[in-house]
């Protein structure tokens, strides 16, 4: 299927790795124009040049922290006006809600809520003038399943999930959607990251950690982050001009909820 976005800009944050990377591929392999970034000047430098090898695409990285002002200024002087904007950014540790100080919800809600919102405000005018766009924000399955030791991502997410949904209303009839992908166990970094603090927090080996994870998923197995980049494309096509305001689960069937 031809996703009619070819010659299309992005913008997708923190993509040196994991599910942005994976989204960032996609869309190159799509014939976008696809800006990444990430913190780290080496790995994202690997990542430019492994993307480039692989799509043949057109793509530019940036190196910045989307949590900054400065950060978002970075991004935004690269692609000023882009079709598509792929919020991301790294989650929370996993803690206990009594040892979330003020300081750790503030850089909680800083880097999953009000970032994303800025770059949210900073696109909308021109995709509103071009009658074009597709805001996909990645968020977490934890905006819908709430657990004990994630009250943070759970807390800064839900956050931008609601403030996303009023504004999906309001700039439907301009051609521009928002959606929210909810990954769950996609086997990238981030996995590996929450097997470690299992074994912390139960003693258990870093085996039966992975195994507890693959057996949390109905699929009984970990997503490919290919599967997250491909539906991220999708919600980005100028085929999916009708879906917007939802989220997306992408667990292998995981979410046990009726809607």
């Amino acid at each position: 299927m031809d996703l009619g976005i070819a010659g299309k800009s992005a913008i997708v944050c923190a993509s040196s790795r994991g599910l942005g990377r994976a989204c960032a591929e996609a869309l190159l392999k799509e014939g976008v124009e696809v800006v990444i970034n990430g913190r780290d000047p080496v790995r994202l430098e690997e990542a430019l040049r492994e993307l480039r090898e692989s799509t043949g695409g057109q793509v530019r990285a940036v190196v910045a922290d989307v949590t900054t002002k400065s950060g978002r200024a970075a991004l935004l002087a690269a692609c000023p006006a882009p079709d598509i904007l792929v919020n991301n950014n790294a989650g929370p540790d996993p803690r206990d809600f009594l040892t979330n100080d003020e300081e750790r919800w503030m850089g909680a809600l800083e880097a999953n809520m009000v970032a994303p919102m800025m770059l949210v405000r900073a696109v909308l005018p021109s995709m509103i003038e071009k009658r074009f766009g597709r805001i996909v924000n990645i968020t977490s399955a934890m905006v819908t399943t709430p657990r004990p030791h994630m009250t943070m991502s759970s807390g800064a997410r839900a956050g931008l999930t609601a403030a996303m949904k009023g504004l999906s209303f309001e700039v439907a009839r301009h051609n521009i959607t928002i959606n929210n992908l909810l990954p769950e166990r996609v086997d990238t970094a981030r996995q590996h990251q929450m097997a470690n603090e299992v074994v912390k927090r139960h003693g258990v080996t870093y085996e039966e950690a992975r195994r507890r994870q693959v057996e949390s998923i109905a699929a009984k197995r970990l997503g490919d982050p290919s599967e997250f980049g491909a539906t991220c494309a999708f919600v980005c096509s100028a085929h999916a001009g009708f879906m917007s305001g939802m989220n997306i689960h992408l667990d292998g069937g995981s979410y046990p909820a009726l809607v």
